[in-house]
């Protein structure tokens, strides 16, 4: 089966099980998969990228991050950015990939478009203390273009054993590469946002990137409104919030 072939069943499987998961999530209980992602994914991920080593801790995942030589981008760096936030929040944000400052400092979401992510969560009432936040793709893009194909594939098992290390209980994705990815959609981000979903059991709500506001900022409402939800999502649930 050639890798063209192979990438098309993954995204077909991987929508059916976001469909059935989403369908349990609105009340059809009797609804249940018949394939877990991991056990098509385990053998797609072979074949696009090798899976990371096992890792037991985030420490040991951040080490094969900043190891990692899986695509062009690895040559082009400053450095890796992992993540930034407390590892034990039950908030996680998954952003797209570094900019500039994020590159220069390793950190994300520190540059402007930060800054105004930072204030949202001023406004929620919520610190660094209270969330994780990390991207999709660990190394910066070259003049902060969108991640290509094979750089999507060769992070996405990165994140993935991030997420499962972090055990959240909501993830807030910002942006469209995030969103598209954890979902296994095609979706527009103008779409999906606003709206719940699931990824591995965990609620997923997607919504504007910062910098998109930055660009747009008639639509900081609209992100408003989605942090609201997110705010409330994780009060009914008991979350933990320092």
């Amino acid at each position: 089966m050639n890798d063209k072939l192979y990438h098309e069943c993954y995204r077909h499987v991987c929508q059916a099980r976001s469909l059935l998961e989403n369908l349990q999530a609105w009340g059809f209980d009797t609804v249940t998969p018949v394939l877990k992602k991991s056990d098509v994914g385990s053998v797609v991920d072979e074949k696009i990228v090798p899976a990371p080593d096992v890792v037991k801790t985030l420490d040991e995942l951040k080490d094969e991050v900043e190891r990692c030589q899986r695509c062009s981008l690895a040559r082009s760096r400053s450095k890796t950015v992992f993540a930034r936030g407390n590892p034990r929040a039950d908030l996680v944000f998954v952003g797209e990939a570094p900019g500039f400052e994020e590159d220069r400092q390793g950190l994300p979401f520190v540059g402007e478009a930060g800054g105004l992510l930072d204030r949202i969560l001023f406004a929620m009432g919520l610190s660094e203390k209270d969330v994780y936040i990390c991207n999709l793709i660990k190394c910066r893009p070259p003049a902060n273009r969108n991640p290509a194909a094979d750089e999507l594939a060769a992070c996405r098992p990165y994140l993935e054993c991030q997420l499962s290390l972090l055990e959240p209980r909501v993830i807030v994705t910002l942006g469209r590469f995030a969103a598209q990815l954890l979902l296994a959609v095609q979706t527009p981000v103008s779409h999906l946002r606003g709206n719940w979903y699931q990824y591995q059991g965990v609620a997923v709500l997607p919504t504007f990137h910062p910098a998109f506001l930055l660009r747009s900022p008639a639509a900081k409402k609209l992100v408003w409104e989605d942090m609201k939800k997110v705010k409330q999502r994780l009060i009914s649930e008991g979350c933990k919030l320092n």
